[in-house]
């Protein structure tokens, strides 16, 4: 399993624990990919992923350009479009992997709700 495979698979896993649903990983359109789509409650949730091995240059929430999230709200206008969901509430998320502090604590996962908006 690629890096980034393993740090999504490892996001979707939490955030199931958090009670959404998986709907879908790396959709993409020619703009761009999500990597996770879930469901929270009747909100639709796009959520990037994104991992560090060090803080040194900043979080791995930090590392996510206006360029990048520009990407994302145009793949979920895509997506919003062919499954016509343009009624349903939506948010942006990110989920930010970073080494843990502690061998019992191998990653420490942090998730930012709302974390950026489609203007």
């Amino acid at each position: 399993m690629a890096d980034g495979s393993r740090y999504e698979a490892l996001a979707r896993i939490f955030l199931e624990r958090q009670g959404l649903k998986h709907l879908s990983n790396n959709f993409r359109s020619r703009g761009g990919e999500i990597d996770l789509i879930m469901k929270d409650k009747s909100t639709l949730v796009f959520i990037e992923v994104r991992y560090r091995k060090s803080v040194k240059y900043g979080s791995a929430a930090e590392s996510i350009t206006a360029h990048k999230m520009k990407r994302i709200v145009n793949c979920a206008k895509y997506y919003l479009t062919i499954n016509n969901a343009w009624a349903k509430p939506c948010r942006f998320d990110v989920v930010s992997i970073q080494p843990g502090a502690t061998p019992e604590n191998e990653f420490s996962i942090n998730w930012i709700k709302s974390a950026f908006d489609a203007e």
